[in-house]
C-alpha cells in the first residue's frame, strides 16, 4: 500500500519523543551525559520502537474516538491515519 504524506507514519507527542526523533536523525546522543556520542544499533532500535508506540496509541486513540462518534470502522481507519489533530 502506498503511503502519502498526509498518512500517519510517526507522531511526536511528547518532550521524550521529539529527542528521540532527532537523535534518529543524527545518529548521536543530541542531549544528556552522552551528547556527542554515536548510538548504538540497541539505541536506535529501541528509540525507533518507542516512536513507533506513540504513533500507534494516538491512531488507536483517533479510531475509538470515530467509532464512538458513529463512524463506520472504514471511516474510522482512514481517520486513525491522518496525520494533524481532528
Amino acid at each position: 500500500m502506498a503511503r502519502n504524506n498526509q498518512e500517519r507514519r510517526w507522531s511526536v507527542p511528547s518532550k521524550r519523543a521529539k529527542g528521540y526523533a532527532d537523535d534518529r536523525k543524527a545518529k548521536v546522543h543530541t542531549y544528556g551525559p552522552n551528547e556527542g556520542k554515536e548510538l548504538t544499533e540497541y539505541q536506535l532500535g529501541m528509540r525507533s520502537g518507542y516512536l513507533q508506540c506513540q504513533s500507534d496509541h494516538a491512531g488507536l486513540f483517533k479510531y475509538k474516538k470515530a467509532l464512538d462518534e458513529g463512524k463506520t470502522k472504514a471511516e474510522a481507519k482512514r481517520i486513525s491515519r491522518q496525520k494533524g489533530k481532528k
